[in-house]
């Protein structure tokens, strides 16, 4: 599951390793993902060690989820902060080269990197128990999470919206293979605020 929306979300800034507190909108999303939840009825959970995933796991009911730095949001580096809207008009292919995993922003953390973080901290987590795991963590990792099981690069995701699940189907028979069951769904309503 992704965070709900925070107040930088809202801003189009990007966060990374940095934190804001949810917003309203994010608040209300992460409790509307509550009855989507119960279905789920997760055997286990575990959130990523920054505030915005800590306060959505609280919104849910697993205030005392633990907490994993492992599973953190890629490390923007000098991009920390920075909009959307300004880096497109400043560096656009730098821009769109991060988005697919080809660029690194300096005093950033590689796309590589992440990626094998992230693959490392839910292999561990997977491993350490039975029933479906829920995983309480940042768009970034979502993508990074598909890239490592699936082998869906991220050039070819779209990112996830705040307060949604993306489901990963793992065949213990099929040696760490995953299939992928849902992209992006939950009880939250979509934001035709971009359609424009």
């Amino acid at each position: 599951m992704r965070h709900g929306e925070t107040e930088w979300n809202a801003e189009q800034r990007l966060q990374g390793h940095d934190n804001s507190q949810l917003s309203q909108r994010g608040i209300s999303q992460a409790r509307a993902f509550t009855a989507y939840l119960r279905t789920l009825a997760p055997a286990r959970v575990v959130c990523s060690d920054l505030g915005r995933t800590r306060q959505t796991a609280e919104l849910i009911g697993h205030h005392d989820a633990p907490c994993d730095p492992r599973l953190r949001e890629l490390h923007m580096g000098e991009w920390t902060g920075q909009t959307k809207p300004d880096l497109i008009a400043l560096h656009s292919d730098n821009y769109h080269s991060w988005r697919a995993g080809s660029f690194t922003p300096p005093l950033g953390e590689t796309w590589g990197d992440f990626r094998a973080r992230i693959g490392a901290g839910l292999r561990d987590w997977l491993a350490r128990g039975k029933g479906d795991l829920l995983a309480i963590v940042h768009g970034g990792v979502v993508r990074a999470a598909c890239h490592e099981f699936l082998g869906l690069p991220p050039s070819m995701l779209v990112p996830v919206t705040p307060g949604t699940a993306t489901i990963l189907h793992f065949d213990p028979a099929a040696n760490g293979a995953a299939r992928l069951e849902a992209y992006n769904i939950g009880a939250v309503a979509p934001d035709i605020s971009v359609a424009d």
